[in-house]
């Protein structure tokens, strides 16, 4: 019973304190008020003004100054502008007054390559030589010479070649649609197989797995060279893992090994090996699996440290989905040493999982799923020690939880409360960051637009020209030519015109998602504290029957609402099952406070109809919490559906308690704040609902006149789909 008691108690501050710093982060106070600053960027020295300066607030608004050098930006007190342009350095400015911003700036060195590049002649080989320079360091630079170098093509190979090396770009930068485009007009000049095989690798990339075996069917083994066999192979059998067709994937990889093999292509030979292991594992041929994947361990030993690494890390993956958690224990530790040894030599990014952090992390779980807490609490340390180190917060994050639900199964629950303070830290942070990295991909991606809309015009151009030299000599066939390059162009437009349209449409579908899982995850406190106070109170009483009860149908309504949680709508007969279940909970508690009816028009077809999950709650709690329990006598909760019209249904959910006006001179300042922030929450659901699914619900709140009072009514609209 004490441990019992113990155990809510912590849970009850646990969740309070994370609800408590979840509304902080959200909620904006009064001096959190925007206002416009207006700035200007120059030259120290010549004060000319500097045009295509990126201005930025952290996390927040974004724009670029005009030709005069000048910009405006929304800000608060207290943020800070990145000021930032290829010629110059990075400025960082916080804002501490309205006053208008001048920025004076130094141009910088040219570097030595930029410089060589200029001396050299300015031809198309130069060009598109730049362009491969830049590709893995700036996607726009590398872009930027690619633009250059199609006016100066003189063949469709040089053509060609301009257009792969663009879709060359996308590829690496995973804009993997714009680089199946670009891969295409390539193969438009030339049909090359090299094109061919990229071009099946980009469509599977874009998860258009269907036209990628299209082009990896169409080519013919007999003319293709042993490389390119072992790429066809190796890519025939990425697919059709993708898709589930084990067998035909491990046909494919076979045949692709025995050629490796044959001709001595080691990198192929570890990658297919530890593909095929992939398979069967997931075959459940765990005992093929293992031999494969350590084959591919032994085979990358022969190459070089880091590729051993990562076949290390594919062969411990497999140990821990096999549970074979000793066995992945050790060869993490192994890993870790192999890592140490890597890092003397060159940078591990946090993306790769050549890091400490990651498996230390993973030792740590490992550890955790034997039940061995004592021997997971120092990796998972270690972990959290080197995520602060290489700043990888996602990490930080994963590790902080897991050291939470260590020290929580091992009982240790003041260490595991400062674990998930810490947690949330650690989520809030990340947050922030995701935040920039998507305005940051925002501006990235129309900047891509942009570029790829200019080279678009500009093949388009091109194709002009060459057609007007040759008007004179075949007056009919150019004036062909220009028919099909302005149909071609416009069809390019067309494209990248639908190219953006997507875009836009798939960015608002995804702020949209973000915005209703936020406003999901901010469920009303109210009901969860009351609750597990009133389980605490039956406990103090000793009324362990009462208490045991109440927990399991609150527990019953918490797996309802963590099932719905992700949803966007449910099952109305779920929603009634759900809201049957907390009207029971409120009347349990407050039994001499009031009664309760649920009315269900039986002509009604339930089932045909959808809506949001815990959209009629905290109207019901309103009625109960600061309507109904404020009566000296008996009160009455109503909650009905009733046919409105075809397609359409009335849920009305009226009570007689003291009525809106008086409930609200009753509340203090805190309460009166937090209801209309709930309140709002629910209007901001049902308006970006109604975005996205045409209108369906409509909410309507009024007083409701009775005999003994002036009630509340609150009428919930919905049209079946």
């Amino acid at each position: 019973m004490k441990n019992l008691r113990i155990l809510l108690t912590i849970l009850l501050y646990l969740t309070v304190q994370h609800i408590m710093q979840a509304q902080q982060q959200l909620n904006k106070t009064d001096d959190d008020a925007t206002f416009t600053i207006k700035g200007l960027v120059r030259e120290v020295d010549t004060y000319n003004p500097v045009v295509d300066v990126n201005i930025q607030v952290n996390g927040g608004s974004y724009t670029s100054t005009s030709l005069s050098g000048e910009f405006r930006i929304n800000v608060k007190i207290g943020d800070e502008i990145m000021i930032s342009h290829k010629d110059f350095e990075t400025i960082y400015y916080t804002v501490k007054s309205h006053d208008d911003l001048t920025v004076e700036v130094h141009a910088l060195i040219e570097d030595a390559y930029v410089k060589k590049i200029k001396t050299k002649s300015n031809s198309f080989k130069n060009t598109i030589d730049s362009a491969v320079f830049y590709k893995k360091i700036s996607a726009e630079k590398s872009i930027q010479f690619i633009t250059e170098s199609i006016p100066k093509s003189t063949s469709v190979k040089q053509n060609a070649e301009a257009f792969e090396v663009l879709a060359d770009v996308y590829m690496y930068w995973k804009q993997y649609d714009l680089a199946v485009t670009n891969y295409r007009i390539s193969l438009n000049n030339v049909n090359a197989t090299d094109v061919n095989l990229k071009l099946a690798k980009a469509y599977f990339k874009n998860k258009n797995h269907q036209e990628s075996l299209a082009i990896y069917n169409s080519l013919k083994t007999s003319d293709l060279s042993n490389w390119q066999n072992v790429i066809r192979y190796e890519g025939l059998g990425d697919v059709y893992a993708q898709i589930n067709q084990n067998s035909k994937a491990t046909q494919a990889y076979t045949e692709g090994l025995k050629i490796a093999t044959t001709n001595q292509i080691l990198p192929k030979i570890t990658d297919l090996n530890s593909k095929l292991g992939e398979v069967y594992n997931s075959e459940g041929n765990k005992a093929k699996a293992e031999v494969l994947l350590e084959n591919s361990v032994a085979l990358a030993a022969q190459e070089n440290k880091t590729r051993e690494v990562e076949q290390k890390i594919k062969f411990a993956d497999f140990q821990n989905v096999n549970q074979s958690y000793d066995q992945e224990i050790k060869t993490r530790k192994e890993i870790i040493k192999d890592i140490a040894v890597i890092e003397k030599d060159s940078v591990i990014a946090n993306e790769s999982n050549i890091t400490k952090q990651k498996q230390n992390y993973k030792i740590g779980n490992a550890y955790f799923l034997q039940k061995e807490y004592k021997e997971a609490i120092p990796y998972l340390e270690k972990s959290i020690e080197e995520a602060d180190k290489k700043e990888d917060l996602i990490v930080k994050k994963d590790a902080t939880k897991k050291l939470t639900d260590v020290y929580v199964e091992s009982g240790n629950f003041s260490e595991a409360k400062l674990m998930f303070d810490e947690y949330v830290k650690t989520v809030d942070q990340l947050y922030i960051k995701k935040e920039q990295e998507i305005s940051q991909a925002a501006r990235f991606n129309k900047s891509i637009a942009e570029k790829q809309n200019r080279i678009t015009t500009l093949e388009t151009d091109r194709k002009l020209t060459l057609s007007q030299v040759e008007l004179s000599e075949e007056k009919n066939k150019s004036q062909q030519l220009i028919i099909y390059s302005l149909i071609g162009g416009l069809f390019l437009l067309a494209v990248a015109a639908y190219l953006m349209f997507k875009y836009i449409k798939q960015q608002k579908l995804a702020n949209n998602l973000l915005a209703l899982k936020s406003l999901r995850s901010q469920m009303n406190p109210h009901f969860i504290f009351n609750a597990l106070n009133s389980v605490n109170s039956f406990i103090a009483t000793n009324d362990e029957r009462t208490a045991n009860k109440y927990l399991s149908d609150f527990s019953k309504l918490m797996r309802a609402v963590l099932e719905n949680s992700e949803e966007d709508f449910i099952p109305l007969q779920k929603e009634i099952e759900l809201i049957e279940l907390y009207t029971k909970l409120e009347h349990f508690r407050f039994k001499d406070k009031f009664e309760y009816t649920i009315n269900i028009d039986k002509t009604i077809d339930i089932e045909a109809y959808q809506i949001p999950p815990m959209l009629l709650q905290p109207y019901i709690e309103n009625a109960v919490w600061h309507g109904l329990r404020y009566k000296n006598d008996m009160g009455l909760l109503e909650i009905s559906i009733t046919k409105k019209q075809k397609g359409v249904i009335a849920i009305t959910i009226a009570d007689n308690g003291i009525g809106r006006k008086k409930s609200k001179s009753l509340k203090t300042q805190n309460q009166q704040k937090h209801n209309s922030k709930g309140l709002g929450n629910i209007k901001k659901r049902v308006s970006i609902l109604n975005q996205m699914y045409k209108d369906k619900v409509d909410v309507f709140i009024d007083d409701n006149t009775t005999e003994g009072g002036v009630g509340t009514k609150v009428v919930v609209t919905l049209k079946k789909d």
